[in-house]
């Protein structure tokens, strides 16, 4: 099962009031502004907390390929949530369940009946947990369908649509109104982000190859050059630059395959720097073409630090996520999601890095005299201290268990030889590797993605049991 990402609970929005659910109808429509994006081939688990079922935690695993998953993944979502609940409050005690999947190109069959065994599992492994299922829906292709309906005419065959003619029902108004938006779907966030195709992809991996042969790689030397095309490059782009020549992309992305010069980008997190520093970070990881694909971790991961100092906790959720795909041992991204997990706010960590920008700044000599303002500014020593340091000290909030490990991530090579993706076959760095049991709790906690609540303090959702396909109605406030 594709691993993703644990985020946490955020503060209710002061002054907004909470909005009580009617029914399925309104759950379907509450969903995107639950994850702050239209997921896609996930299972969907909101637990529901104390006696008037208001909105606890949140979190979203993707739907495994393999039926044969099935019953392994339903286990592991029951046993996340409630691990995470009891974590910070206390246990659900009842759960709203989404499988969301649309149909494939050119099949007007319903999803329902195919994820109907996958319902079942998720049910059998809640109850298992003591928790009940408060509803259970299917969510595909624009409608839904409650997977506990089962009374005769109570559904409709084809479903019921998430939007209705009368526009926007009054949840979503009221996350709207709390300043949530959908930002798209994952396939499209992802989509964005994927490598480049042919005919460019051509010469973009021959500048690549052509960066990597000696004598142009390694040395302080090397690491210097980098670092003043890095400060160029962004110059032009924050003039409004949105693409660069393929050789200086190429050796930007070998440089910063470089921890210290990776970290050093990472300071480009001023409000004034991060559109264009999102803008050049997702120009970069176009251009990771294969085999280089597993170049992308570094600028996906600057991405998502700077998506995160920009409010946009949806696209650094996803994001993070798909850098743990695609190399699940790359420190610097399981560091930050780390700091998401504990709720650590982004300024904390914006601290040390600007402190680090000012002690390079002050270390920097004084440049010959005609020489341009700034030169030298950027050098890097030994010594210097990375951005997983900072994340992992006493201010970043971890299990003792499942934490990864502190530290900056020695021992990492440049990257993929030309020929060999990045994310297979890379040894694990020396004195690194966790005890099994550790590993495998940090491989269970980045598959899902714990996400922010919905309006204000959340939800309540409606009063007495059983389901209630037909109860549309309107969403009241408490």
């Amino acid at each position: 099962m594709n691993e993703e990402h644990v985020t946490p609970h955020p503060d209710p929005i002061p002054g907004h009031l909470p909005v009580r659910m009617r029914g399925p109808a309104d759950m379907a429509e509450l969903l995107p502004y639950l994850l702050g994006f239209f997921p896609d081939d996930s299972i969907v688990a909101v637990g529901l907390q104390g006696a008037d079922l208001h909105q606890g935690g949140v979190i979203r695993l993707d739907i495994p390929e393999a039926p044969a998953d099935w019953p392994q993944a339903a286990a592991e979502t029951a046993a996340l949530l409630v691990r995470l609940s009891e974590r910070r409050d206390h246990r659900p005690e009842q759960v709203l369940l989404y499988l969301c999947r649309d149909p494939e190109e050119g099949d007007t069959r319903p999803v329902l009946g195919t994820l109907g065994p996958l319902a079942e599992a998720l049910r059998t492994a809640f109850e298992a947990k003591g928790v009940g299922v408060k509803e259970s829906l299917c969510v595909s292709g624009g409608r839904w369908w409650s997977f506990l309906c089962r009374r005769a005419g109570c559904c409709e065959p084809s479903g019921n649509p998430v939007q209705q003619d009368r526009g926007p029902g009054p949840v979503a108004a009221a996350a709207t109104f709390a300043g949530l938006a959908p930002r798209g779907s994952r396939k499209a966030i992802v989509a964005g982000l994927t490598p480049m195709g042919e005919p460019g992809a051509g010469p973009q991996r021959l500048a690549i190859e052509q960066a990597l042969r000696p004598p142009a790689v390694g040395g302080e030397a090397a690491r210097e050059r980098a670092g003043e095309l890095l400060d160029e490059v962004m110059a032009e782009f924050l003039a409004g630059a949105r693409e660069i020549d393929e050789r200086r992309t190429a050796l930007l992305l070998v440089g910063l395959q470089d921890k210290l010069l990776r970290d050093r980008a990472a300071e480009y997190a001023e409000p004034a720097e991060l559109g264009a520093a999102q803008r050049l970070w997702r120009f970069l990881a176009r251009r990771c073409v294969i085999p280089f694909d597993g170049y992308a971790a570094a600028p996906l991961t600057l991405l998502a630090w700077t998506s995160w100092l920009a409010d946009d906790l949806a696209t650094a959720r996803v994001v993070l996520g798909l850098v743990l795909r695609l190399d699940p041992d790359y420190l610097l991204a399981q560091l930050l999601h780390e700091s998401l997990n504990g709720g650590l706010a982004p300024e904390l960590l914006l601290a040390g890095v600007r402190a680090e920008r000012a002690r390079r700044a002050a270390a920097a000599p004084i440049p010959p005299t005609g020489a341009a303002a700034g030169t030298g500014e950027h050098r890097l020593r030994p010594g210097h201290r990375s951005l997983p340091t900072q994340l992992a000290g006493p201010e970043a909030p971890h299990d003792d268990e499942e934490a990864a490990p502190p530290g900056p991530d020695q021992g990492r090579g440049p990257g993929p030889l030309p020929g060999r993706s990045a994310r297979a076959g890379q040894p694990e760095p020396a004195g690194r590797r966790l005890p099994g049991r550790a590993r495998a709790a940090v491989r269970r906690r980045r598959r899902a993605a714990e996400v922010p609540p919905g309006p204000g303090a959340g939800f309540r959702v409606w009063d007495g049991a059983g389901h209630r396909c037909r109860a549309r109605g309107t969403a009241a406030r408490s």
